[in-house]
Order: C-alpha cells, then structure tokens, then sequence
C-alpha cells in the first residue's frame, strides 16, 4: 500500500513528504536547517529546549519542528522575526542556568549551545543566573558537571535507547527538575559501563572524560621516565577531524611525526598487540572447539572493556564464555614492561606506558585487578581518549600537516591488516577466523572470505565453513543489541560458536572517546579507513606479522604457553 504523502511550503521551498514525517525531518529533505540543541533524529525527539521552534502561516502559536507533523498544505517560516526572537529568548533562558566559563570547558569549540549563541548574536543574558552545582566523585573516569548541563534529555535516552543501560534519569520536579544517576546511586554504585556515548551525545561539556594530560605533561617533563605510547588503530580514522586536516594529511604517518614531536620516547601501534590478541584468541577459540562439550557457547570476545563490565553486571553467568585474552591495550602494557624492557635494556619501573584509546572505559580497564601481570606497576599506566589526544597537540602548538611522515617504532609496531581493522565491528572476529581458518586448515584464508561479519548492522550472522565444520558467527555493536542477542541466545532462539560483541555502535571507530560529531554515520566513513589500510597491508593475518613471530620465538613459546597465560589472559 502506497503510503499517503503531504504538500508543504518551507521556506519558500515546496516539498513533498510521507505522512506523519516532522517538520525538522521536512526541512532537512527541503535542504532548509532548523536551529536545534536537544533534538536527535531517532534518539532524542521530545523538544526539551524549545530552540527549533518555527512559526505556520495562520497559526499564532510557534511549533516545535522536531516532534511537530507536516500537514498538507503547511507554510513554514523556520526563521521569521516571531520565531527569531522567541528562538533567541529560549537560548537566553539556558543560558541564564548554564556555567558559561567557556574558555576552561572540553568542550569549548565544539559545543552546541555556544554555536546557537553566536550564531544568533547573542552578547549579553538579561535574566538573572540560577545555576544548579552538585558534588561529583572527580576521580571517575566520567565527569559529570551540573552547572553545564541544560537537561536536554540526551544522555538519558542514549543511555536508554542505544544501550539500554539506563544509566542516568531525571529527577525533582517542576523548576527544579534536573539529570542525575538513576535511583539516588553515586556513579561508582551504578551499572555504568563507560561507553563514553552520552559524552559523545552531550551538546555541552556538562559531561566529559576526566582529564589526565597533566599526568602525560608530568612523564613527559620526567627526565627519569621512558615515555612509551601506543595508538589504537581506531584512533588514526578520526585524530584528523577536529584538527580539520585533509585525508592525506591525517595519515599514520603524520600522527606518528605529531606524538614524535610531543616528546615521548617511543610510539607503538596497538594494532601489532591486536595481532597478538588474534594469536591467542584464535588459538583459544581452535582449542575450546576441540573440546566443545567441556565449555559453555559460545565464545565471545573480551578485547571491549565496556562490553565485559556489562556481562559482569548484567549477565555474570557468561563470564566463563568470554575469550580470557587480554584487550591490546592491556596486552601491549604487559609485553612493553616485559619482552620491551629486557630487548632495549630499559628498566621496567622506568617505563611510563601510555595508551591513546578511542574510548572512556579504557581508563578503568587500565586499573582492575590481574591487569599488573609484569610485575613493575601497572601494564599501563595513563589512558587518554582521541579528544585528549588532540587538546594535547592543540597545547603544544604542534602542525601535524607541516611535520614529514615518520613510521611507528620497532619492535611492537608492524601489524597486519587484522590487527588495523580491529576499530570497526566485525573487525575482531573477522581477523580471528584468518588465524583460526590458517591454525585448523594450515593454510590462509583466500582474501575477503570471512568479509560477511561485516557492517553497522546491529547484528550481522554468518557461516563459514572451517576444518569441514560449520562455524556459526555473529557480530554485535551498540549494548542494547548486546542484550538482545544474550537475550535470544538464552533463550534458545539463536546458537553461535564465536560472538564479537562491541559496546560502542560501529564498533571502536564510534567510541565514547573519539571527536564529537552528532552525525551517526561517521562511524562508517571511520571505518572504511580501517578497511582501505588493511588493503594496503602487505600482510593480512595476524601470524604472518613478521615481529609477531619474533616475539613468540625469542619470548613467549607458543600461543596459550605458560608465559602467555601469565601475561596475556585473564580469568573472570
């Protein structure tokens, strides 16, 4: 059935539309841009900050354009003086409870409500400021800053819609009604996973990660520390984007030249201990199939932080499914205070590992128990996300786009094309079956044969067929998919042998850390990134990396031997 469509005037621009279809979805058709704060197409919907109103020919009253239906025959004035002065009224209101000490806010220049605000020439608040300030726990890797939040709802239904977590909610009412942690919990006491989503979601800087730059600033100026960081493969898809440099210019190279540049001592690539998280994933994956009937399927991945803390809370009963392999990042702080430190000579206790992660729960995962398996501190010791990354490149007045190119250090810096797409769903998975098809066959996989994993679908299934075995594979990213496919999978409506679950939607290159962007298909664009460099790579599969094979022979034997268990497996 053909479904009934509206005629309606924007902006002097006719267009026509389903049924049903809102004004603020209309005027994006029409190529007309409504002023907004709160609204998130799909998301957030419910015209909380009154700030996309827009004024109908005939009507007196002003409609908000998100939640508000195109009617046949409509004309529309997105920007009529009516609807620009009540626009710029409402925009003072918020900003009459709002902190706006902009220059020491994260998110000054790239805050939302500071863009509304120039854009429409605002210079001064004629209302009397009421801000709302409460206590948080600033040793949280999550910061949440009451004085800046303008109760938009976005972080609630993030929370809500896309993880399903149910993190934050409102509460009070009336004129006092604010956001908080739901059910009167600290932070600390509630099921947070560090996603890091409705810090990517937030229009203002009322939530953030919390800042350790002064912890790098402090290693870096440590003439006694060995300043050792390695980068995410995740994080290379998108440093570039707040800088505002051109492809070419925000290449592995340039970023390798820029951290060069900062001062640390050496700079690594997560994607080569990625190729040895596939080495003993893989390897796990191939034994607990020999033994099948001995373990509890299916095997799901445990490289996500976020994603493991929400089985721990919401599912313990899989905890003995997860991979027991370390994330990369934990695995490269165990080789870089052990196998690193006894190659170059460097005394362990020297080192100051360092990690720069696309992601927020990555902080906390750096600190949990069994994750100091070298025996000189912590495996790493400061986490920074992508956005961090940036401000520090930005506070050292450092050009990326002038710097030549310089490639990542040896020995813990080749990686396969498995290990690189690593950042984007399915990349996990995809980079352990090449290992596992080549450990149970003894031979590589033909190129793009495991390909089906791929996609931002919130789940993607596939079956391959491996040592004349069908093997069952699914996908998963985004938490609210997660617990739908525990969900299934309890329920006996689906079985898989192998589950990479990622918590963040398209997987690391979407993660809570990376640089703000309300556009929900940068996530692709990053990942198609990944996937064009692991076409370049000479090497495919993680155990063809030529230092991966060094590293087993000169130091850990063989995947799942007694030094890998201590240093690169964990037990849930």
């Amino acid at each position: 059935m053909n479904r009934k469509t509206v005629n309606i005037i924007i902006d002097g621009v006719r267009v026509r539309v389903p049924e049903g279809t809102t004004i603020m979805r209309a005027a994006k058709k029409a190529g007309v841009e409504i002023p907004h704060l709160c609204y998130l197409e799909g998301v957030n919907e419910i015209s909380a900050c009154k700030v996309c109103v827009v004024e109908i020919a005939g009507k007196s009253k002003l409609v908000t354009a998100c939640n508000s239906p195109a009617e046949d025959g409509m004309v529309i004035y997105t920007n009529s003086p009516k609807a620009r002065r009540v626009r710029r009224t409402n925009v003072q209101l918020l900003l009459s409870q709002h902190d706006c000490n902009c220059p020491t806010c994260a998110k000054s220049g790239s805050c939302k409500l500071q863009s509304l605000s120039n854009d429409l020439g605002i210079l001064d608040v004629p209302y009397e400021k009421d801000i709302a300030r409460a206590p948080w726990d600033k040793n949280f890797p999550l910061i949440r800053d009451s004085a800046k939040c303008v109760k938009c709802m976005r972080c609630v239904q993030v929370c809500d819609k896309m993880q399903n977590v149910h993190v934050w909610d409102t509460c009070n009412t009336g004129a006092r009604t604010t956001v908080d942690v739901a059910d009167n919990k600290s932070i600390a006491e509630s099921d947070c996973v560090l996603c890091g989503q409705c810090i990517a979601y937030c229009p203002t800087g009322a939530l953030s990660e919390r800042n350790d730059l002064d912890k790098i600033y402090e290693a870096l100026d440590n003439p006694g520390v060995v300043t050792v960081v390695q980068v995410a493969p995740a994080v290379r898809a998108a440093w570039g984007e707040a800088l505002g440099l051109p492809r070419e210019k925000s290449s592995e190279g340039h970023m390798v030249a820029a951290l060069k540049k900062i001062g640390f001592d050496y700079v690594f690539d997560t994607s080569f201990s990625a190729d040895l998280t596939i080495m003993e994933e893989a390897a796990e994956l191939v034994q607990r199939l020999s033994g099948k009937e001995e373990h509890r399927w299916p095997m799901f991945t445990s490289c996500c932080p976020g994603w493991v803390d929400f089985v721990a809370a919401r599912y313990p009963r899989y905890l003995t499914s997860l991979s027991t392999a370390k994330s990369p990042q934990q695995m490269f702080g165990a080789v870089a205070k052990s196998y690193f430190a006894a190659k170059t000579g460097i005394s362990a206790e020297k080192i100051c590992s360092i990690a720069v992660m696309p992601c927020v729960s990555k902080k906390r995962e750096a600190t949990k128990l069994m994750m100091d398996s070298a025996g000189a501190g912590r495996d790493v010791d400061i986490v920074i996300t992508t956005r961090e990354f940036i401000r520090l490149i930005r506070s050292m007045y450092i050009y990326p786009e002038r710097l030549e190119p310089k490639p990542f250090d040896s020995p813990l810096g080749e990686s396969a094309g498995a290990g690189v797409i690593f950042g984007v769903t399915g990349g996990v998975a995809e980079a352990a079956l090449r290992t596992a098809y080549a450990i149970i066959e003894g031979k590589n996989p033909e190129k793009g044969s495991f390909a089906e994993v791929r996609g931002q679908e919130g789940r993607k299934e596939a079956q391959f067929k491996i040592g004349g075995k069908v093997l069952k594979v699914c996908s998963v990213n985004g938490l609210s998919n997660a617990r739908k496919l525990l969900d299934d999978i309890e329920a006996g409506v689906n079985t898989y042998d192998f589950v990479e679950v990622m918590a963040c939607p398209g997987g690391c290159v979407g993660g809570g850390g990376q640089p703000f962007s309300d556009d929900r298909d940068k996530s692709k664009m990053r990942g198609d990134k990944l996937y064009a460099l692991d076409e370049k790579r000479e090497k495919h599969c993680s155990h063809e990396n030529p230092e991966i094979i060094k590293l087993y022979e000169e130091f850990f034997g063989s995947p799942l031997g007694e030094k890998a268990q201590r240093l690169l497996h964990v037990k849930y």
